[in-house]
């Protein structure tokens, strides 16, 4: 993880910027299961590492495959089965889908029924 944009690695001066390309590339290769993330500020590559670390530690939890691999005893993967549903969005994150869509909605308080069920109503057939 590099809080750094890529295209600075060209306009270093102590070091060859085509030789840092190189072993980046080099280490995709080798390592191609390491991810390399370029986020433009440190704030940003924080919040991509709290994503990424969530999303791995929710596929471990909840895949059959993995949970047979990393687990020192047999799992039964009947319990995997009953993995608690999505989290619900958050009232800012469906404050800001509504005005996204043009739903009047308060700049603070409570939110209308309405507009929780037109969100549930769009995001129910996305769901898989």
């Amino acid at each position: 993880m590099f809080a750094y944009p890529y295209s600075q690695l060209f306009k270093l001066d102590r070091v060859r910027p085509a030789m840092v390309a190189d072993g980046l590339a080099e280490l995709q290769i080798r390592w191609p299961n390491v991810p390399v993330v370029f986020c433009e500020t440190r704030q940003l590559a924080e919040e991509y590492t709290y994503r990424f670390l969530a999303a791995a530690n929710a596929w471990a939890i909840t895949e059959h495959a993995a949970m047979q691999r990393i687990s020192p005893i047999r799992v039964d993967i009947a319990h995997l089965d009953q993995a608690p549903a999505a989290p619900t969005p958050s009232t800012a994150e469906v404050r800001a889908w509504a005005r996204s869509t043009g739903l009047p909605v308060p700049d603070r308080g409570r939110l209308r029924p309405e507009i929780w069920a037109a969100w549930y109503d769009t995001n129910s057939s996305n769901r898989t």
